[in-house]
């Protein structure tokens, strides 16, 4: 089932006009979620505070490729 949900969701992407910048969005948002999370744990382990300079300085473009992956 998940498989067909996956499938009409590339569809609606292809087809709808601005589906491919939304898609976008919302793999570079999830992935920036992600990291923010790994990054907050880090900063907690060893005691110091949070910025997204940290979170941005760690995040490649593999990382958005295996989210996009995931995403569909």
């Amino acid at each position: 089932m998940w498989a067909w949900l996956r499938m009409a969701m590339a569809v609606v992407v292809v087809f709808m006009p601005g589906g491919f910048p939304l898609l976008l969005a919302y793999i570079a948002a999830r992935t920036l979620r992600a990291r923010w999370r790994e990054a907050r744990m880090a900063a907690r382990a060893h005691g110091r505070s949070l910025s997204v300079r940290d979170v941005v300085a760690n995040l490649h473009f593999k990382d958005l490729i295996r989210e996009a992956r995931a995403a569909l």
